[in-house]
């Protein structure tokens, strides 16, 4: 069964930096585009950044220019630099493997899926 690992989750000043990491196995990253989604509490899922197999980026209104996803392909992973960190940034975030037609809808920023989906890592902003 494919896994997703996720780390650099934490707790943070308004204005700083958090870099999230996820590694993947080398079939996932063959067969899937890689991205990020956020859950608030009491709030649900949605997109914050995918990057395509030619590493295009694509990201949620309210992140741009602010996050920045990249990936290693040699490595198997996906990073997600998060600056200017926000209160409304609060969220567990998921690193997330999908079908590549799927992920490039204009809806998977709205809804987003996964055929592989990470345990999630935690980002707390505070004032």
């Amino acid at each position: 069964q494919e896994r997703l690992v996720e780390s650099g989750g934490g707790s943070v000043q308004s204005g700083g930096s958090l870099r999230l990491s996820c590694s993947a196995s080398s079939y996932t990253f063959r067969n899937y585009c890689m991205g990020w989604f956020r859950q608030a509490p009491g709030k649900g899922r949605e997109g914050v950044a995918f990057i395509d197999n030619d590493d295009s980026t694509h990201y949620q209104d309210s992140v741009k220019g602010r996050f920045d996803i990249s990936q290693d392909k040699a490595k198997n992973t996906v990073h997600l630099q998060m600056s200017d960190l926000k209160d409304d940034d609060t969220a567990m975030y998921y690193c997330v493997a999908d079908h590549c037609g799927r992920i490039r809808q204009k809806g998977w920023i709205l809804s987003p899926q996964c055929t592989v989906c990470g345990q999630g890592t935690q980002v707390t902003v505070s004032s």
